[in-house]
């Protein structure tokens, strides 16, 4: 049997999750610009600043996520905890995007291969990079939840 408090640290953990993860979505696919996405791997100025916008445009998607489960349910964490949470899920979906990032640890992993599959006129869907882009996302989607719900206990 689970403690009451424990079911409450479990419940607050799985909607953080869950409303993060929402954002994530809508934030990476319905709210991130062509231009974003085209470029935010570029080298240069051009690419970090699309990159920096993609990621704050994202991180605005999943607060108002997060926002709005809080005003639901009356729950308030910890602002600095939220933020700090929030900061990290930044700099972890920036360095990714950043493509070349990301390509390198999965060659240092022995998963290269893996990264280059699929058509890149099908891109971004549809390839490894794109299956290890968002394995990537949705593992620091977890932690980013597990400190906003931690920080609450």
């Amino acid at each position: 049997m689970i403690a009451p408090d424990s079911q409450l640290a479990l419940m607050m953990f799985s909607a953080t999750f869950i409303a993060l993860y929402a954002g994530h979505h809508v934030g990476d696919h319905w709210v991130q610009t062509h231009r974003q996405a085209l470029t935010k791997g570029a080298p240069g100025r051009a690419g970090k600043r699309a990159c920096l916008g993609h990621v704050v445009t994202l991180t605005l998607t999943k607060l108002t996520a997060l926002e709005l489960l809080w005003l639901a349910t009356g729950w308030v964490p910890s602002g600095i905890t939220a933020g700090a949470a929030l900061a990290l899920d930044m700099i972890s979906h920036y360095w990714a995007d950043r493509q070349h990032t990301l390509a390198a640890l999965a060659e240092r992993l022995g998963k290269a291969d893996f990264h280059q599959l699929g058509m890149p006129e099908a891109a971004p869907t549809g390839t490894g990079a794109y299956a290890l882009d968002q394995s990537w996302h949705l593992a620091w989607t977890f932690i980013t939840a597990l400190i906003i719900a931690g920080g609450s206990w």
